[in-house]
């Protein structure tokens, strides 16, 4: 690494380690090869993978703060380290599917791959001991994690970023089904998208593709025991590189 020093680990994740460096306003996130699912209860070493999701989130990171969505991204470092800025994680997952599936079509009589018009955007409480769980209005405001304003506005920013998503992989040969956002506040106040955007945080269907398992491009490959995860995400790295240039290096 250059241009800074590693420091203390400061936060380790399913995915990822956050690590301190000798800079306050830079922490050093380094993707892991590990994958999880069903809340960790499913746990495999996939080599390449952590490689994999940096990059892809690099550059979809890129292209966001190009369309001017604010992101704590600031450049990578190698082919599993991304540079961000620190941000105070809102614990919220926010869920937004543009068709129906996985656990939705579980909970409400609706078949995988209709499209939900407008796009369904759920909110859920991001904490492991309590198994993510779905917020509804009146569990939102006891928690009291966002004011009125600050969730019209997590909302909004969403709403723009799967907007810009969509047009983006729609123009790869990829459906968008759903995905999920971790946003923070900056030091400043700025609202900004954080965590990563790749096949482990989104589901992507092969638009080509008709059968229902092998269009799965994404952690879903994992999930169900399809193999291919590897593969799957190379091909989302792929072509995501064909139409988005970078990523940019750390310096």
């Amino acid at each position: 690494m250059t241009a800074f020093q590693l420091g203390p680990l400061l936060y380790e994740g399913k995915a990822k380690r956050v690590f301190q460096t000798d800079q306050p306003d830079l922490l050093a996130v380094e993707f892991k090869d590990e994958a999880t699912a069903f809340n960790a209860l499913k746990k495999a070493e996939l080599e390449g993978k952590g490689a994999l999701n940096c990059r892809i989130s690099a550059l979809l990171f890129e292209h966001l703060q190009r369309s001017g969505v604010p992101t704590h991204y600031l450049g990578v470092q190698g082919l599993r380290w991304m540079l961000v800025r620190p941000v105070r994680v809102i614990p919220l997952e926010v869920v937004i599917r543009n068709l129906a599936a996985g656990s939705l079509c579980k909970q409400m009589p609706i078949a995988p791959g209709v499209p939900l018009d407008p796009p369904l955007l759920d909110l859920y409480f991001k904490d492991d001991a309590y198994a993510d769980p779905f917020l509804s209005e009146a569990r939102l405001e006891r928690l009291a994690l966002v004011s009125s304003q600050e969730r019209l506005e997590l909302e909004a920013l969403a709403r723009q970023v799967n907007t810009l998503l969509l047009e983006l992989f729609a123009g790869i040969g990829l459906q968008l089904v759903d995905f999920k956002l971790e946003l923070g506040f900056t030091a400043d106040g700025q609202l900004v998208v954080a965590d990563e955007i790749s096949p482990d945080t989104c589901r992507l269907w092969d638009l080509d593709v008709a059968d229902a398992k092998e269009r799965i491009l994404d952690k879903d490959r994992f999930r169900q025991d399809l193999g291919g995860v590897i593969e799957a995400y190379g091909e989302v790295l792929k072509r995501v590189q064909g139409v988005i240039q970078g990523p940019s290096t750390y310096k």
